[in-house]
């Protein structure tokens, strides 16, 4: 296995560091806080070879330019300051945010009914941003497929900040017939549950699709389970752009997934390719929101072929591989 992989990636920085940013966020404000993104930055640039390379080869696609130090520089200062963001987010609420907010209306009508839904966001801006939603909704249940495993000082450090979150996460690291069922009791009592559908963990099944310019492979895991359980699926990007703005945007992909046994491969490569296409619109509208630092379009898993088995053992095989977080 190639270890650029983002699962073969280390955490980056300490515990130290980590709690370090949560005292400065709240003892010295935001503005004296964000000063402390500049030192991580230069951390990255000069230490993190992988991910620097990494953000070149996203950036020359996006921009369709060779990127500059600068660009990479920004790149990685717009991850951190999201990630400083969620510490605000999570311990004062949204109020401080500047958050647009567009195409909530097909949730509102879903919720209204009582239904639940499948929320599929990405590592393209901040999914923290997605909370704003409580506060437009008092009422919403929202669950969250994490990888609790993953990145697990950052996991602890937001877990002891806002314990609710905690109550709220349905682990990826369990077995796949118990991530389905919790996603399946969720729904049913209305919630919206939201993954993370843009990366293949190592060794789980995808497939592939043009994505800025080349193939890119992408789980398929999360449309196997809508189309099990039935459900629609609305797509959320939290878009950063700069200062204390986001853009929350909602989009309607369907109403229900159907994928028949006979034509599943052709069914599933149409939606990922469509999903890849969305995905791309919204990257190229803030091309620095992409948070994925590692080789995307390396297919470094020979074995990520769409095997011929039936939706049900499908989905307990592939959800079995976890899903991640920031």
């Amino acid at each position: 296995m190639n270890d650029s992989h983002w699962k073969q990636r280390p955490e980056g920085g300490s515990r130290f560091a980590f709690h370090l940013i949560r005292f400065i966020a709240s003892n010295g404000g935001r503005s004296i806080a964000r000063l402390t993104l500049y030192p991580i930055v230069a951390y990255f640039l000069i230490v993190r070879g992988p991910e620097r390379r990494a953000s070149r080869a996203y950036l020359a696609r996006v921009l369709d330019r060779p990127p500059t130090l600068l660009d990479v520089a920004r790149h990685i200062h717009t991850f951190a300051a999201t990630i400083l963001d969620r510490v605000y987010m999570l311990s004062r609420g949204m109020d401080r945010f500047d958050v647009d907010i567009s195409g909530l209306e097909p949730i509102d009508r879903q919720l209204d009914r009582g239904q639940g839904m499948l929320l599929f966001g990405s590592h393209l801006g901040s999914f923290e941003a997605l909370r704003v939603l409580a506060r437009q909704r008092p009422d919403l249940k929202v669950r969250v497929v994490l990888d609790r495993a993953h990145n697990p000082q950052l996991t602890q450090l937001l877990d002891a900040m806002d314990p609710q979150i905690a109550r709220n996460v349905i682990d990826a690291g369990q077995d796949g017939p118990s991530i389905v069922f919790a996603i399946k009791q969720a729904t049913d009592e209305g919630a919206l549950v939201a993954l993370l559908v843009d990366r293949a963990a190592p060794g789980e099944p995808s497939t592939s699709a043009s994505f800025l310019g080349a193939s890119a492979q992408f789980p398929t895991a999360p449309w196997l389970i809508a189309a099990a359980l039935k459900l629609p699926v609305v797509l959320g990007f939290g878009l950063y752009r700069g200062g204390s703005h986001y853009d929350l945007v909602f989009e309607t992909f369907s109403e229900g997934v159907a994928i028949e046994r006979h034509n599943r491969p052709a069914i599933l490569a149409a939606l990922v390719q469509r999903y890849a296409e969305r995905l791309q619109a919204h990257a190229r509208s803030a091309p620095y929101n992409w948070f994925n630092f590692y080789d995307f379009w390396h297919a470094d898993d020979p074995q990520q072929a769409l095997p011929d088995a039936g939706v049900g053992a499908d989905v307990q095989r592939r959800v079995a591989a976890r899903r991640s977080g920031y």
